[in-house]
């Protein structure tokens, strides 16, 4: 049944040249209105950073390959996809503000992944980390997607990171979401 829905999507695609991106079952098995009916983008030409956590590595490191699928699906050529590292999700906005200080790049995506513990600093990091990013999109009028998962356990990180084909990969949702942005950047403001 699942195979037969993806054919029919990917049919449905091609017809109407959109994109359905498929999210994680909803948990209360009630028919879901999430997820995005995407055009097709021309991503030729545009060069993305991607800064990912080395915390939680399994996890940073599936959402980082979907995003860089997704941005290869966009047109995205792999020499103009640049993938640095950081130790947490903490350093996440001052290694995007350094790239987006070179210059160099279209746009920026964060990857990490914050797992809630039984202290506050789940909600410290959070918050930091929220703020950081949201301020580079405002100071450097530069798209910097926040492609942070905040989450309770681990079996949560695994589902949205598309894990051992758990759930959906959310890396796949940010490469579109950078390249939709950095065309519309550049659609107004050349």
């Amino acid at each position: 049944a699942r195979r037969a829905r993806v054919v029919e999507a990917m049919a449905a695609a091609d017809e109407g040249k959109k994109r359905k991106l498929e999210n994680a079952p909803n948990p209360d098995s009630a028919k879901t209105i999430r997820g995005l009916d995407l055009p097709t983008f021309d991503g030729k030409g545009l060069k993305i950073a991607i800064v990912s956590a080395r915390w939680n590595p399994i996890v940073c490191e599936s959402l980082t390959q979907g995003c860089v699928d997704a941005m290869h699906a966009c047109g995205v050529a792999a020499a103009d996809i640049f993938v640095e590292h950081v130790a947490g999700a903490y350093e996440l906005p001052f290694a995007a503000q350094v790239l987006l200080e070179s210059k160099r790049y279209d746009g920026v995506v964060c990857i990490g992944c914050l797992v809630k513990g039984e202290t506050m600093h789940f909600e410290y990091i959070s918050e930091a980390v929220t703020q950081g990013i949201m301020n580079l999109n405002l100071k450097y009028n530069t798209p910097v997607i926040y492609g942070v998962l905040g989450v309770l356990n681990e079996e949560q990180a695994k589902a949205r990171a598309g894990v051992e084909g758990a759930g959906h990969n959310s890396g796949i949702d940010w490469g579109y979401t950078v390249v939709e942005s950095c065309l519309l950047k550049k659609k107004y403001l050349k």
